[in-house]
């Protein structure tokens, strides 16, 4: 069974690496363009897919438009009988449909929950106790298609996204190897999804990832969870913007204004939110490094803000 594999961030590589240890025929693997970045953006940055295809040698595509006439030659040339994406971009008709065997889709939740683009941030930031992942096989409504497989993966109270995402990857891949082998093997059993059990992940923007405290701690918490490592969660202290990677909640009843902020100026900063307050414990200043709030306080006056 010939394979294409499509793919570009290293959420993708596992689940390519077990398809070419088992020995599958991966006739060519799709990913993003380099690109240029580092300092002055004079670097070449390849992608995870990419660096993990050039040094196993597999033959490699960057299109740049899924639509175009020589890129869908080339694909076709390649007479593959599946393709597998994992964390890729929104596909065309003329791609998805084009191996006979069918394109099936890792995605990385419980189907047909948090469909769209951050399925992983969401179900953090949202305060689910359990998330998943999901093969299904493709059709022309993103992340609609009839399930193959699904595996469930707890998400603790001291995950953030990023503890999350590194798990489920691995998780994903073992999904992956299982679906292959179950198309391989003509076992294919689908699942049509249930559009009354359908929630949604949109992707991540500058409006919903600002913190709010007219809240409960928990719901901040969870939104600096859920964004952590990237692209963080933020407010604005003055003329600066603060990232949030670490944050701990305290439950009580308080007079303080929602929105203040309280700190010795030596070792904690928190913030009134409608249940209690929450604490600041790893921060990153607009132009400064990351760092522990007790770090930052020993270079930084926070008299003005409280």
């Amino acid at each position: 069974m010939k394979i294409i594999f499509m793919g570009t961030p290293d959420f993708g590589v596992p689940s390519l690496e077990i398809l070419y240890n088992a020995g599958y025929d991966i006739v060519g693997v799709i990913t993003a363009p380099d690109r240029m970045g580092g300092r002055g953006r004079k670097t070449v940055i390849e992608s995870p897919i990419k660096k993990f295809a050039t040094h196993k040698g597999l033959n490699i595509l960057q299109p740049t438009n899924l639509k175009n006439k020589d890129f869908l030659e080339d694909l076709k040339s390649l007479n593959a009988d599946i393709q597998v994406v994992v964390a890729f971009r929104m596909l065309p008709v003329a791609v998805w449909d084009m191996p006979p065997l069918g394109t099936y889709n890792l995605h990385g939740s419980l189907l047909p929950q948090y469909r769209g683009a951050a399925p992983i941030n969401w179900a953090v930031i949202n305060g689910e106790v359990q998330t998943g992942v999901t093969s299904f096989k493709l059709k022309h409504e993103i992340d609609t298609g009839s399930i193959l497989l699904q595996q469930k993966i707890p998400i603790y109270p001291s995950d953030n996204a990023t503890d999350l995402h590194n798990r489920m990857m691995y998780v994903g891949s073992d999904i992956v190897y299982e679906t292959v082998n179950l198309v391989d093997k003509g076992k294919v059993q689908l699942i049509e999804q249930n559009d009354n059990l359908v929630s949604h992940a949109p992707k991540l923007n500058r409006e919903n990832t600002k913190l709010v405290f007219n809240t409960s701690c928990e719901k901040a918490h969870n939104l600096i969870r859920g964004l952590s490592e990237y692209p963080a969660a933020w407010f604005n202290l003055g003329d600066k913007t603060v990232k949030v990677y670490k944050s701990e909640i305290e439950i009580e009843a308080h007079n303080s204004k929602i929105g203040s902020i309280l700190s010795d100026n030596k070792s904690f900063i928190k913030i009134a939110c409608a249940n209690g307050y929450l604490h600041l414990k790893e921060i990153q200043l607009t132009g400064k490094k990351r760092m522990s709030v007790k770090t930052f306080l020993n270079g930084f006056d926070m008299t003005s803000f409280i």
